[in-house]
């Protein structure tokens, strides 16, 4: 519902809840995370709460209905526009709501709420994407060690080093309990708040045209939670990694793990991937054919940052695992997969007045 209907004393208690929800906004000071990082709203409409906006106990309830509802000024009138006003040659409509699809997760009832959970049979997700950041504040990476086409010695422990920039770094979630359920937020400079991840995988040779296997084909992972030093995050890969050759890609996010979101469709790329050789004898692998996925340009070199200690098979920090400290290492054995987005593709009934009003459901 967009409003609650209310009495005469209901509606002061709604007129109340909407001074309270202003307050609590997310918007709110800089690194705000929601509505629980504002005190009115940590009071949840108590007598305390009350008191402050000047209602009484008597008309708590109401208060707390209409916190519930959708305000009017965050109604975004465009997604009722399917897009198909402008017309291009295989596009497709968008699904379209008039109440900003806050009931779109009851169009799918085959699904759980994600609920903060890494739920790998897949999920809906009612948590709204949040605060988008600027042209001016898109994050991106580049990794400075080992460098696209290096080669380096198999078995031997080795430091990986990104620089990034426009990342506030050293913000992550309990990835356990608050996976995706929560918007992206900013800091004052307009940058995402959040942390970022890097994964190996083992590939069948530098040319390799085939899709990797997300679920089993990395050999390591690791959540970058510090933040960085000089710009640079880094961490080290203990023991090495055997003869053969590898891709190393970023995965940069914002705190509650979701990938970062920015402000334009056309922009570089976020991440950064670089492929390399690790070899028995330190030498180069001969150079391979053309690959159908491009590989970046080579990293200049740059003064290492702090190293993290970690294992492969034990990381630190539960940020991406079911089980704490275990982010997944060599043979994939960690619990580190992301939900998956529904698959279903069948029509759905929608959900009556104001709200989803295309039968597609999503992707």
């Amino acid at each position: 519902m967009r409003h609650v209907p209310v009495s005469n004393d209901a509606a002061a208690a709604a007129a109340a809840a909407a001074k309270i929800l202003d307050l609590c906004s997310v918007h709110r000071g800089a690194g705000a995370q929601g509505l629980s990082m504002c005190s009115p709203c940590s009071a949840k409409f108590d007598g305390r709460t009350s008191q402050r906006i000047g209602v009484g106990d008597g008309v708590r309830a109401s208060a707390q209905e209409a916190h519930r509802s959708l305000v009017q000024s965050v109604i975004a009138t465009g997604f009722e526009n399917d897009g198909q006003d402008q017309p291009t040659a295989g596009q497709v409509p968008s699904l379209t709501s008039s109440n900003n699809f806050i009931n779109f997760c009851a169009t799918v009832p085959n699904l759980p709420i994600t609920n903060g959970l890494q739920i790998k049979t897949g999920s809906c997700n009612p948590a709204p994407m949040g605060v988008i950041a600027s042209t001016a504040n898109m994050p991106s990476s580049k990794f400075v060690f080992p460098a696209n086409g290096a080669t380096i010695p198999a078995n031997q422990n080795f430091t990986i080093q990104m620089a990034i920039s426009h990342l506030e770094t050293g913000h992550f979630v309990n990835a356990n309990e608050n996976y995706f359920s929560a918007p992206q937020v900013v800091n004052s400079a307009g940058d995402i708040q959040g942390h970022s991840h890097v994964v190996i995988d083992k590939l069948t040779s530098l040319d390799q045209t085939t899709p990797t296997d997300p679920l089993n084909g990395f050999v390591f992972f690791k959540g970058l939670n510090d933040a960085a030093v000089n710009n640079v995050l880094s961490t080290t890969v203990a023991g090495g990694l055997p003869a053969g050759t590898y891709r190393l890609a970023s995965i940069n996010s914002a705190a509650n793990h979701q990938p970062v979101l920015v402000a334009i469709a056309q922009h570089g790329s976020l991440d950064d991937i670089v492929y390399f050789t690790v070899s028995d004898s330190g030498a180069a692998a001969p150079p391979a054919a053309s690959s159908a996925a491009a590989a970046p340009p080579a990293a200049s070199s740059t003064a290492a940052a702090a190293k993290s200690t970690a294992t492969v098979g034990a990381i630190k920090g539960s940020n991406t695992g079911k089980t704490p400290g275990n982010q997944g290492g060599f043979s994939g054995k960690g619990n580190n997969q992301a939900a998956a987005p529904p698959s279903a593709n069948k029509p759905s009934n929608g959900f009556g007045r104001g709200g989803f009003r295309n039968g597609r459901r999503a992707l």
